[in-house]
């Protein structure tokens, strides 16, 4: 079964939800924002998407940051903000189990999913 992983009041993980739904596409829904799954899933996020795709630097969150926090951003500097911070992962991460998708990209979804 896929996983999605977002947070819930998001409006672009209702967006992907919605999709999956209207294609029945069974999927597992876990809001990170709920758990403590960040620091244990995000070096294989890492590894299959990459840290610049993960980090969403146009939300609020981003925004919100210091600076300093902001500034001189490599991997291991974004994976400890993406840590403290989970807001700042770039959603819905969507694991088929073959692929990671980042984001929500319809016509992706369709080619990886139907």
């Amino acid at each position: 079964m896929l996983r999605i992983y977002g947070i819930k009041n998001c409006d672009t993980m209702k967006t992907a939800l919605a999709w999956l739904d209207a294609h029945g596409v069974a999927y597992e829904f876990i809001d990170y924002k709920k758990t403590d799954l960040v620091q244990e899933h995000l070096p294989d996020w890492n590894q299959r998407a990459g840290w610049e795709s993960l980090l969403n630097r146009r939300g609020m969150m981003w925004k919100r940051l210091s600076d300093e926090e902001r500034s001189d951003v490599d991997e291991s500097k974004a994976l400890a903000l993406m840590v403290d911070y989970p807001t700042l992962i770039r959603r819905p991460v969507l694991d088929t189990g073959k692929a990671l998708l980042v984001g929500f990209d319809p016509e992706r979804y369709a080619s990886e999913l139907e």
